[in-house]
């Protein structure tokens, strides 16, 4: 599997025939380890071992609704109250982030609703704040820890109480 610029994790791959898996710690089960899997796997480990998200906040693959048709976001991350925090979208290592990565992103965050976005091949990250009264995005020069994230969300609210 490809290198990435990610924290190697401690992973487990199984090979049957010419396929090869890898171990879910969100699905609890053997995936297919696509190249795209693989980027997500990485960034799932990283987001729990290396930025303090919980683990039962992630959910992967989630289903929703975009102009009448059903869509699948790659990774959510949950606040405390079950709202979406970060979006995440994966692409394979060998798929560049184009603007157009942004606008599917961006797009799926519509009906979403998250405060921060994260696009990443694994190599390259571009992760950002919405401002959703603004209809704006601020592009980040990090990846939030789970407290950043929480402190982000918390000032959003603070001034759409104002």
């Amino acid at each position: 599997m490809q290198a990435l610029n990610l924290p190697p994790f401690a992973h487990k791959l199984t090979q049957s025939g010419e396929t090869i898996f890898i171990w879910d710690v969100l699905r609890r089960k053997q995936v297919v380890c696509t190249p795209e899997e693989w980027v997500r796997q990485h960034v799932v480990h990283y987001l729990i071992d290396h930025l303090g998200f919980p683990k039962g906040l992630l959910s992967l693959e989630r289903s929703h609704v975009y102009n009448q048709r059903r869509k699948r976001t790659d990774l959510h991350a949950l606040d405390p109250d079950g709202r979406p925090l970060l979006l995440v979208e994966c692409k394979a290592a060998s798929v560049p982030l184009t603007p157009a990565v942004a606008m599917q992103i961006a797009t799926y965050n519509q009906t979403v609703g998250a405060p921060l976005l994260l696009a990443t091949n694994g190599v390259q990250h571009c992760c950002w704040r919405v401002h959703s009264l603004e209809r704006t995005t601020q592009a980040l020069t990090f990846i939030p820890t789970y407290a950043e994230a929480l402190e982000l969300l918390a000032v959003v609210s603070r001034s759409l109480k104002l």
